[in-house]
């Protein structure tokens, strides 16, 4: 007997809305000006954030990358600064992307990341355009208020957990976390609170942001600051943002970095830690680091993960019902 398996995981009226997503998101940059790119999937260099793994594969062929491992793009965050560097101005990608080890409900390792960035922009207005361009895809299929919810990372760790992020030290959220019920993987530090955070913060916050409405959590530690700029203070804080609907994680933004020293210094860090977790050190984008020197615009860049969007916007429950093949079917 054939297996059902050739058959797509979506069904076809969720393979049209997708569609429709699609050329409505087209038209919503194309009415404000914003140019639509391409950029390439394939690079010489990788992603060093030690949370995400890229996919290598060799190439055999002229030139000088003959014998080198490249690497499929985690983000076309990159390539795409690097036209900001050149002066493109404002631009977005609705770019295929690829994460090793990422599969479940809300992750497929190849799937569609819409990525934009504004041109003199910060990470506030960026939220606005974010709102408006998700209400306006979200219209009619959830029921959403209104107003968008905006609240800083220590406000949703004070609200539902009562605890001060910036401030409490690894014993304080090891306490929380027990109290909480919440399962404490082995091997987690004793000296890095960043850990213990992201475990508070997935287990018991994210599933209540977003209820009903669109939830911005910003200004993140300086440790999670990734490629945002850093604001000083006390503590300093990485001008970042994450957008969730429905407990979903859907966008990620940030007021970009434009200092090519603190880039790769960055870059160095998260190489550092990689080592020292027994993961590959990874080559470091060069490209994008004298474009930084060149001089990238004073601009804020957001990813939205295309495929949540569609599931919440068709009402699904999972990747793999708005996928024409996920994974097991590909």
């Amino acid at each position: 007997m054939t297996s059902p398996a050739w058959r797509p995981g979506a069904d076809l009226a969720t393979l049209r809305l997708r569609a429709e997503l699609l050329a409505r998101t087209r038209a919503f940059f194309a009415a404000r000006g914003v140019l639509e790119v391409e950029t390439p999937a394939l690079s010489a260099a990788a992603i060093t954030d030690p949370h995400l793994a890229s996919f290598g594969t060799l190439y055999t062929g002229p030139g000088p990358l003959d014998g080198r491992t490249l690497y499929l793009h985690t983000s076309p965050e990159f390539p795409m600064k690097r036209l900001l560097a050149a002066g493109s101005g404002c631009i977005y990608q609705l770019a295929r992307v690829f994460r090793d080890g990422e599969a479940g409900s809300r992750h497929n390792p190849e799937f569609t990341l819409l990525e934009w960035y504004r041109v003199g922009f910060d990470h506030h207005r960026l939220m606005d355009e974010v709102a408006d361009l998700v209400a306006e895809l979200l219209a009619g299929k959830l029921t959403l208020v209104e107003r968008a919810e905006r609240l800083s990372y220590g406000e949703i760790f004070q609200r539902y957990l009562a605890l001060n992020p910036h401030r409490a030290t690894v014993a304080e959220l090891a306490v929380c976390a027990e109290r909480s019920n919440v399962p404490i993987p082995a091997g987690m530090p004793a000296d890095d609170p960043d850990p213990w955070l992201d475990l508070l913060l997935t287990h018991r916050i994210e599933p209540r942001l977003g209820a009903g409405r669109l939830t911005f959590v910003y200004d993140y530690p300086a440790s999670q600051a990734a490629l945002a700029r850093l604001r000083p203070g006390d503590p300093p804080i990485g001008e970042r943002f994450e957008l969730y609907v429905d407990g979903v994680e859907l966008a990620n933004g940030f007021h970009e970095l434009g200092d090519a020293a603190e880039q790769r210094r960055r870059f160095e860090r998260e190489n550092a830690a990689r080592r020292a977790s027994g993961l590959p050190v990874m080559p470091v984008d060069e490209h994008l680091l004298a474009a930084l020197e060149a001089g990238l615009p004073d601009c804020a860049g957001v990813a939205l993960g295309f495929d949540r969007l569609a599931m919440l916007a068709a009402g699904k429950n999972s990747l793999a019902e708005v996928l024409a093949f996920p994974l097991d079917r590909a």
